[in-house]
């Protein structure tokens, strides 16, 4: 299980990239790059990472299942996923 400050630190991030979105988008389009700087760190949306749902795991992850591959598999198992099945041939 990730540090809940990770886990709160990327949420805290996601809130500000909302927040800044659409001066960002605005910038952009006037291709103002020196006032894109003056805007903070966190408002830029590759500084969010994908992280697991359950564990809050950030590598291995499912985009599909929002989850890690540890906790995708071991949901998946208990059948706690529609539609996956393991493999058998």
């Amino acid at each position: 299980m990730a540090k809940t400050a990770w886990i709160e630190r990327n949420k805290r991030k996601q809130e500000t990239v909302k927040k800044y979105a659409a001066k960002r988008a605005e910038l952009r389009a006037k291709r103002d790059y020196a006032g894109l700087a003056k805007l903070p760190r966190n408002a830029s949306p590759t500084r969010v990472v994908n992280r697991c749902s359950m564990s809050g795991r950030r590598h291995g992850y499912l985009r599909k299942f929002a989850a890690s591959r540890l906790t995708f598999r071991e949901a998946a198992l208990n059948g706690l996923i529609p539609g996956v099945v393991k493999a058998s041939w």
